[in-house]
């Protein structure tokens, strides 16, 4: 019961607190209203008066309604995978596979530079060079949900969002294959020995095996939807198979010689969204009936995301020294990366000027890929998760904003928010 009412309660403050930054003339993002509300009823603020329903009174309290955030997750990837279709494809999909692994690699490298230099500045006690390399691979990762969210509230259009969606997609997998090759190389650092399987062979499995996971689910709702002949049953259906795909992404066994099958349940259901923009032909209408329901589901999640970041981290200096570095220099790459190879691949001005800067945030990836760097150690472990923690605070709340400036700047927003297009109707009946 308490579980609830706290979901129910931060869904409200967050719909609250998008109403107080229209009041306040504030001209964020409503993702950035969220994250804030979330912070407000996350342990540290209105959970600390431990009142039930009134917030969330510890991490354990959040991690009990986690299966919501992990569900509003595979729809959000599922959104971002229709976005991968052919006739799309044929235009950008080279361009935005050139980018896409360009800027990762860039950030990445750019970073591990950065914070090897600072390792040899402020010595190893103060930042461990496993911690250095791993924290360079973990800023190959950009956050999809917070990017897509702008765009459908912006209601955003032309050359810099086709390209930018199909991008934060490929992130998944780029970022996968990066994590796991310098995470490989930091346990070695650390008294290990640097593994091929672990390095190599795992993640490929990973990301082959999502890919054909979600193509094979995705052919099997496409020739389920066309037993029923109303699109609301067929809506209905597209969400138990995302929903049972989420589900079945969480599958992992092993092999033998520590060979491992597993999967990325952000790149299934991509793959899923994929094949069912490309061969249903109800995919059109049922993607625009799914907006309307997902809304709040999505609201959910970004409240839930603000409450699970952790305020302590402002007490370490240290932390806060190595995070503005990794900060600063990840952004640097991730525009840098963009400029130069959307320019290499020949894309107009504005795609140019203003990619980078919608590339710039970062949140569910890279605290998945701390849960797996932890196992460098306790106190190199907590060092990564402080630094992180700290980097997505910071991100996620400027992020969602620079990238509506970007698209904004780029000439892309194509019309008002929906609720002012609403709005706007309203009045003018009135008038009539």
């Amino acid at each position: 019961m308490n579980s609830l009412l706290s979901v129910a309660f931060a869904l409200f403050a967050g719909l609250i607190m998008t109403r107080v930054f229209k009041k306040l003339n504030l001209k964020f993002p409503d993702v950035t209203a969220f994250l804030i509300a979330g912070v407000l009823v996350g342990p540290y603020v209105l959970g600390s008066l431990k009142v039930p329903g009134l917030g969330f009174a510890s991490m354990e309290a959040l991690n009990a309604v986690g299966s919501l955030s992990t569900v509003a997750l595979g729809f959000i990837a599922f959104d971002i995978g229709n976005e991968f279709r052919l006739g799309q494809l044929k235009k950008t999909g080279k361009t935005a596979t050139v980018v896409g692994i360009v800027q990762a690699l860039t950030a990445t490298l750019l970073v591990d530079a950065a914070l090897i230099g600072l390792h040899f500045i402020l010595g190893a006690d103060v930042l461990p060079l496993p911690v250095a390399v791993t924290l360079g691979a973990i800023a190959a990762a950009t956050a999809p949900a917070a990017t897509l969210m702008v765009v459908r509230q912006y209601k955003a259009k032309g050359p810099l969002t086709d390209l930018l969606l199909p991008i934060v997609a490929l992130d998944d997998a780029v970022g996968l294959v990066v994590f796991a090759v310098s995470f490989g190389i930091a346990q070695a650092m650390e008294g290990g020995t640097l593994n091929a399987v672990s390095v190599i062979v795992n993640p490929m499995i990973e990301i082959v095996a999502s890919l054909l996971l979600g193509a094979a689910m995705g052919g099997v709702l496409t020739l389920l939807e066309k037993l029923f002949f109303s699109n609301k049953n067929r809506l209905s259906l597209t969400i138990a198979f995302v929903v049972m795909t989420i589900a079945l992404s969480g599958i992992e066994l092993e092999l033998g010689g520590g060979v491992k099958l597993a999967f990325s349940s952000l790149l299934v259901c991509m793959m899923l969204g994929t094949m069912f923009c490309n061969l249903s032909e109800y995919s059109v209408d049922i993607m625009a009936r799914s907006e309307q329901w997902t809304a709040p589901l999505y609201a959910v999640f970004f409240v839930l995301s603000g409450a699970q970041l952790d305020l302590t981290v402002f007490r370490y200096p240290s932390v806060l020294l190595i995070g503005l570095v990794y900060i600063l220099v990840r952004c640097a790459g991730k525009y840098l990366g963009a400029r130069v190879s959307s320019t290499a691949m020949g894309c107009d001005d504005k795609v140019k000027k203003y990619l980078g800067i919608t590339l710039f945030p970062q949140a569910g990836v890279a605290l998945g890929m701390v849960v797996t760097a932890q196992t460098l150690g306790a106190e190199m472990g907590a060092m990564i998760r402080n630094i992180i923690l700290f980097s997505v605070l910071v991100y996620e709340l400027i992020g969602p904003l620079l990238t509506k400036e970007a698209l904004m700047a780029a000439g892309e927003v194509q019309a008002k928010p929906s609720d002012q297009q609403h709005r706007a109707r309203f009045q003018r009946k009135a008038a009539a």
